[in-house]
C-alpha cells in the first residue's frame, strides 16, 4: 500500500461520509466498487472512525428514530442486519430509541390497515390475503395482525356460495 493510494482511499472515504451517514458494511463496499483493494478500504475505514465519523451504533439508532413510527420492531432490525450491522449492535440501537420514543407497535399496525382500507371494510378473500401477506412482510406478527383487523372490524366475506361472514 502505498502512501498516495491510502491518501486517495481516505478522501474517499471522507467524501462518501460527506453526504450520507453510512454503516462500516455500506463504506467499504462503496470502497471496493471505487476500485480500492480490502487493505486500503480498511485503512480509510479505521481513518474515519478514529475521527468519530462512523459509528455503527450511531446509524443504527438514526435509522431506527426514523422508520419507528412506521414499521415494525422486527422489519427494522432485519434492515439493519442486512445492511450490516451486527444483530447485537441493532438491538442495543432498539432499546436506546425506543426508551426514547415509546414506540406503539399495534397503533404503527393499526395506522398501517386503515391507510389500506377504512374501518368496516369487508373483503374478499384475494384483498384480504393481499392486505395480511403485506402486513406479515412487515414484520408484524400473524396474532398481531389477526387481533387488529378484529379491533379495525375489517372482515372477510365469503363468495356468494358461502352465503356468510366469516
Amino acid at each position: 500500500m502505498n502512501m498516495e493510494e491510502q491518501k486517495e482511499a481516505r478522501k474517499k472515504a471522507l467524501k462518501l461520509l460527506e453526504y450520507m451517514d453510512r454503516t462500516e458494511k455500506g463504506l467499504s463496499d462503496r470502497l471496493r466498487q471505487a476500485g480500492f483493494s480490502a487493505e486500503l478500504s480498511k485503512d480509510a475505514i479505521e481513518y474515519v472512525k478514529s475521527f468519530g465519523y462512523l459509528d455503527d451504533h450511531r446509524y443504527a439508532v438514526t435509522y431506527i428514530t426514523g422508520r419507528i413510527q412506521d414499521k415494525s420492531r422486527q422489519k427494522i432490525l432485519m434492515e439493519l442486519v442486512q445492511k450490516g450491522i451486527s444483530r447485537q449492535t441493532a438491538e442495543h440501537a432498539w432499546e436506546e430509541a425506543a426508551n426514547l420514543l415509546a414506540p406503539d407497535e399495534h397503533k404503527v399496525l393499526c395506522e398501517t390497515i386503515t391507510k389500506k382500507y377504512p374501518v368496516g371494510s369487508e373483503l374478499n378473500e384475494k384483498e384480504m390475503r393481499r392486505l395480511q401477506g403485506y402486513l406479515l412482510r412487515r414484520g408484524f406478527s400473524c396474532t398481531d395482525v389477526y387481533s387488529a383487523l378484529e379491533e379495525l372490524n375489517i372482515r372477510l366475506i365469503c363468495n356468494e356460495t358461502c352465503g356468510s361472514y366469516l
